[in-house]
């Protein structure tokens, strides 16, 4: 059986992996058309590569994807983050949870990823083309009969199977989109906010262990670690609201009031407090208010309250303006700003095409598509890569018990 893989990302190497594994008669050709594959996989985490996140229950997992957790779920339990870790462990590489939940390999780079894929992947009949385009997908029979794959540059390869797995690709889509499979719209998510305004100026560095930010206008919600940078707000607070508000940002054109509560875990009822229990000391301390040093004389005197002056002296006006510019500081997004170079999309194939046994198309049952080219995305942690990894599996799995 021949099957070309168009892409040569994470899907591409995990599927050709396993596929050779349980079948190694397989005759498989991976198509990528940039100099390099696994590219993502190199830059992921800073370069550490984010493998998959310690969520080992499927239905505490699927919480972490704004598009494709329902679907995601059957899948999670036949191959998700716990057989993720053995499938690697089983290969030589060992990886570590960190206090937020993601798990790196314990070497820190992601070149032991790539090794690793690599070495299981060519113990089979693996042909790796690169520098090859795709131009379109010909079914024969109707897809009965496998495909026809067409190249810019060479010529066309028939195909019993072909495994889409090359991201987000709006000329991919396309094609796709001539096979007669839905495709919803694709827009950026996981970016952070573009955000000008002198609360913020000089901060840039300075971050919180926790923080809310939400969206009035759309009743998102999102809470987590901040981080003010030369642009804006960045951190995961933020990358959680951008993807779960992926739609509505792209619709405002990234326009819109975020309100942000820098202290969460203190109400005004505590605010009233420590004015009893500190106050001999002044307002502007910022051990008091648990607020880094600048983040918290910026936000006090931007409001005109006088820093200075001593808690004990601090009148029940005074505690609501404070709690105002503490939590409820209402910021103008003007924008979003890509993060790093791990960009992710909110879109792709219609989830209703695929049948989630063996991530098939319902149309063609010999084409099959994993990862980003689907409308399924997550927040930051591993959880894109994680979906990589199990759709890949489990196209493998169905194709060798065809």
């Amino acid at each position: 059986m021949k099957i070309v893989v168009i892409g040569g990302g994470a899907a591409a190497f995990f599927f050709a992996a396993n596929a050779v594994h349980f079948d190694p008669s397989l005759e498989i050709v991976i198509l990528e058309q940039a100099k390099d594959v696994l590219q993502k996989v190199r830059i992921s985490g800073g370069g550490r590569c984010n493998v998959t996140h310690a969520c080992f229950d499927p239905e505490a997992l699927v919480e972490y994807y704004p598009r494709g957790g329902k679907e995601l779920l059957g899948p999670f339990y036949a191959f998700g983050p716990e057989q993720t870790v053995e499938w690697y462990a089983q290969r030589g590489v060992r990886l570590k949870t960190e206090e937020d939940g993601r798990m790196f390999p314990t070497t820190d780079h992601s070149k032991t990823i790539i090794d690793c894929l690599m070495r299981a992947t060519y113990r089979g009949k693996v042909e790796l083309r690169k520098r090859s385009k795709v131009t379109n997908i010909r079914p024969i029979q109707g897809g009965a009969e496998g495909f026809w794959v067409d190249l810019l540059k060479a010529d066309s390869l028939r195909a019993d199977k072909v495994l889409v797995a090359t991201g987000s690709s709006k000329q991919v889509w396309q094609m796709l989109e001539k096979l007669d499979l839905a495709i919803v719209s694709p827009v950026p998510s996981l970016f952070t906010f573009q955000i000008s305004d002198p609360r913020l100026q000089g901060l840039a560095g300075i971050s919180l262990p926790r923080a809310k930010v939400c969206i009035p206008d759309a009743g998102l919600e999102s809470e987590g670690p901040l981080l003010i940078t030369h642009k804006g707000l960045s951190g995961p607070a933020v990358l959680k609201l951008s993807a779960w508000g992926a739609r509505f940002f792209y619709q405002c054109n990234y326009r819109a009031d975020l309100v942000v509560d820098f202290c969460p875990e203190m109400s005004i009822k505590d605010l009233r407090r420590l004015r009893d229990a500190a106050g001999k000391k002044l307002v502007g301390n910022h051990q008091v208010l648990n607020l880094p040093r600048r983040l918290c004389a910026t936000l006090l005197q931007e409001a005109a309250i006088d820093v200075q002056q001593k808690w004990a002296s601090v009148s029940n006006r005074t505690i609501e303006q404070m709690a105002e510019a503490l939590k409820k500081a209402t910021f103008s997004i003007k924008g979003q700003n890509r993060f790093k170079e791990e960009f992710v999309t909110a879109g792709g194939v219609d989830l209703k095409e695929i049948d989630f046994s063996d991530f098939s198309t319902r149309r063609y049952p010999n084409l099959h598509l994993a990862g980003e080219v689907l409308n399924i995305d997550a927040v930051t942690g591993g959880f894109n890569f994680q979906a990589a990894w199990t759709g890949a599996f489990l196209v493998a799995a169905g194709i060798s018990q065809a």
